[in-house]
């Protein structure tokens, strides 16, 4: 179970298990930041293609102050152009941000991976020396696609020497799909497919984004014991989170960031 942290007015959550190896990291929430609503307040992206958007100045502090809060105020964010797609890039020496991927990987210590989301899981990585440490994002499509055990196999550890939390999403209640999407998931996991249908013959269900991810973990050779998750729903809790299908598109974005252990 994620624990919930404040700093100052800054409320994110923290994996227990990347805190007890000293890998600095947040799930943020949507408190404690300076944009004004739809935004409020610790909005960390625009939604893409809507005519209602935070000022760029704003998602700028927005992320200044929730890394200074995490302890990694002093390090340079790195972040990708999200496509819900399997794509990792390996950030080392002079790579560019901004680039098409759903997951990053780095074992600079100068620098923090961050990924943006709105109901998509957020999953934070580290080798458990905290040298090594990822960041993913991962919506259905993402899943479907391989990101989680992509950025895996970058890592280049044996996954028993890997920690993994998985962040606040949207949840399996929430998450209402039709046939062609649960159709996806019964082929991609065959043995327990994470979905529920419904009984009145609609085609329709929900998909457990959560224990998807988890189930890609272990079969990746994560070990259970060192994956840590949460049940917040970014789709019931708002108070907390901002969520894309609860507030059709006109809302704010989280983020998850990480970086290696000093």
């Amino acid at each position: 179970m994620l624990q919930r942290v404040q700093a100052g007015s800054v409320v994110y959550f923290a994996s227990p298990q990347l805190t007890r190896i000293g890998v600095p990291h947040a799930f943020s929430t949507r408190l404690g930041g300076i944009s004004p609503p739809p935004f409020d307040s610790m909005n960390l992206g625009n939604p893409s293609g809507c005519a209602v958007q935070d000022d760029e100045p704003r998602i700028q502090e927005n992320y200044r102050l929730l890394q200074s809060a995490a302890g990694m105020g002093d390090r340079e964010r790195f972040w990708a152009h999200q496509v819900h797609g399997p794509d990792v890039i390996d950030v080392a020496g002079d790579a560019m941000p901004g680039q098409k991927a759903d997951a990053l990987v780095t074992r600079e210590p100068h620098r923090v991976l961050a990924i943006r989301v709105a109901d998509c899981v957020p999953i934070l990585i580290s080798t458990d020396d905290g040298r090594t440490v990822a960041a993913v994002h991962a919506g259905w499509r993402g899943v479907i696609a391989g990101a989680v055990p992509n950025a895996i196999k970058i890592m280049k550890f044996e996954p028993e020497q890997m920690i993994a939390a998985i962040g606040p999403c949207i949840g399996f209640e929430a998450f209402e799909v039709g046939p062609e999407v649960l159709a996806e998931f019964q082929t991609a996991f065959p043995a327990a497919p994470p979905i529920a249908r419904y009984p009145d013959g609609s085609g329709k269900g929900t998909v457990d984004l959560r224990s998807a991810v988890r189930h890609q973990l272990l079969a990746a050779g994560l070990l259970d014991e060192n994956i840590d998750t949460t049940d917040r729903c970014t789709y019931r809790d708002a108070a907390e989170f901002f969520s894309h299908r609860r507030d059709n598109g006109v809302t704010g974005r989280m983020a998850a960031l990480i970086a290696t252990r000093v």
